[in-house]
């Protein structure tokens, strides 16, 4: 029997943990390849730290290619183009147009035959939503290791002039209405209030947390109720406790417009416009689809069959439109399956959302402020075991995805941890059960409250030093990695 071909694109959080669960499974029944346009593996929540200088980036990459060649998994440098799920002309192969980025080949094209496909491709960094936004304007970023240290390096340099006097302003947040990843900014925010005290210069420092959530502690998931001390407490009120704490200041409901430099514009749901100065800004940006086309067998375009406009893709959800109140819990996907080509999946934040899980607003001018749904960490691993299994399954014989993930039906742990010392950190750290709300199955609040708690403290701090050294171990398939959970 000849060897299936199983093809990911994507070498993340989701892509790799797919990747390196088909070929234990598989082994020798199936080629694996993994196409990346990076060379490098990059444990990214680990990267708020590299952010304010506690780590390297070198501390959060490692090269992918040893890795692969250790466990049989074929790994292509290069970026994926266009998808021909039908093959082309004659030849009903389905195949991937690939462009490589390795030193030496860069532009040189090439198709990838597969059986299977798994797009675990992530998000388009879009900085270009917002004039000035990112490392090539007037803000920092977090979303790459080398992004960090850029943003690291510029931390640093102000915490030196505060040294000699000079007061500075912090602004973290979200660098468009429609950003998502807001944990990221809410623990970059943190991590940095934390490193001034440390460095004995908070006293020379404000610190504006800027979102576009509704309320802090939105997070994207229309926020959450949450046990703690036997009382049950809105994230809101948690998030806000915690600020008011550490002398961080917030603005919420905003939309930056653009950025110069010293200097950002936002618009607030009320249809207000603002400026806001400051000396040193990390705001994130919002994420669309890399941009994959794809074609049927006689060269005609099919992207947006299978893509949605924001350019992820089409799994197994229901993208009815509806109003906000209509949608349900069981809208989302299950199984990660295009409906179109069975053996097309997408896992991670590559698969497109059936709708936004927090309340879609918009200012009177027109203005979308609302944050999209986070698919990042813990959900992208869990989604990509699944479908891994699934095709694993399809594979040995089985007529169809065999697992689901539903995000509706998954809960989700996050720890926001300050500092990376086991003595002196601290964190916040939250669980939530579902992550998207089912109001069918719990009425009062959409969650599970008996799964649905959060926490300050040392313990979620020594979690989340543990986390980081358990997860490169993991994605270094060393000893025992299988059996580190998601």
């Amino acid at each position: 029997m000849a060897q299936a071909r199983v093809v990911v694109l994507g070498a993340g959080v989701a892509g790799h943990t797919a990747a390196s669960f088909l070929k234990k499974w598989l082994g020798a029944k199936a080629e694996v390849t993994v196409v990346s346009p990076r060379p490098d593996y990059n444990w990214i929540p680990s990267n708020i730290w590299v952010g304010v200088g506690l780590l390297q980036p070198r501390q959060v990459l490692f090269p992918l290619a040893p890795v692969y060649a250790r466990h049989g998994i074929t790994f292509r440098q290069a970026r994926a183009l266009v998808l021909h799920p039908e093959g082309a002309g004659e030849d009903p192969q389905p195949f991937v147009e690939i462009e490589s980025t390795l030193p030496g080949e860069e532009g040189q094209r090439s198709r990838l035959p597969y059986d299977f496909l798994l797009n675990a491709t992530g998000p388009k960094l879009n900085f270009d939503a917002t004039p000035g936004l990112g490392p090539g304007g007037h803000s920092y970023s977090v979303c790459t290791a080398p992004h960090a240290k850029v943003a690291a390096d510029a931390f640093l340099e102000l915490v030196e002039r505060m040294r000699r006097g000079e007061r500075k302003r912090f602004v973290v947040g979200t660098g468009h209405g429609t950003c998502t990843c807001q944990g990221a900014a809410f623990e970059y925010v943190v991590n940095l209030e934390f490193e001034l005290r440390a460095r004995g210069v908070r006293d020379k420092a404000e610190i504006v947390y800027l979102t576009n959530e509704y309320e802090v502690g939105d997070f994207g998931m229309d926020a959450v109720h949450i046990r703690r001390g036997g009382y049950v407490t809105p994230s809101k009120v948690f998030t806000e406790s915690l600020f008011a704490e550490r002398g961080v200041d917030w603005v919420t409901r905003a939309h930056v417009q653009g950025l110069e430099p010293g200097r950002a514009t936002f618009e607030t749901l009320d249809g207000a416009e603002h400026d806001i100065a400051f000396d040193m800004a990390m705001l994130l940006p919002p994420f669309k689809g890399v941009g994959l086309q794809a074609m049927d067998r006689l060269g005609a375009d099919i992207t947006a069959r299978l893509f949605a406009p924001s350019g992820f893709m089409k799994v197994d959800g229901d993208y009815t439109p509806k109003a906000y109140e209509a949608f349900r819990s069981a809208d989302w996907p299950r199984t990660y399956q295009n409906p179109d080509y069975p053996n097309l999946f997408a896992a991670g934040i590559a698969f497109a959302p059936p709708h936004p899980i927090s309340r879609p607003r918009q200012s009177p001018k027109g203005t979308p402020i609302t944050p999209a749904p986070p698919r990042t960490g813990m959900p992208s691993a869990m989604i990509a075991k699944a479908v891994a299994h699934s095709i694993t399954d399809m594979i040995q014989g089985s007529p169809g995805p065999t697992r689901t993930a539903s995000m509706a039906e998954m809960g989700a742990a996050c720890v926001a941890s300050a500092g990376n010392n086991p003595f002196t950190g601290t964190a916040a750290s939250m669980t939530v059960y579902p992550i998207v709300p089912d109001y069918e199955r719990y009425p009062d609040y959409g969650r599970d409250l008996r799964h649905t708690f959060g926490e300050i403290g040392l313990a979620g701090h020594w979690i989340k030093i543990l986390l980081h050294h358990m997860f490169l171990h993991k994605a270094r398939l060393r000893p025992f990695w299988s059996l580190i959970p998601e």
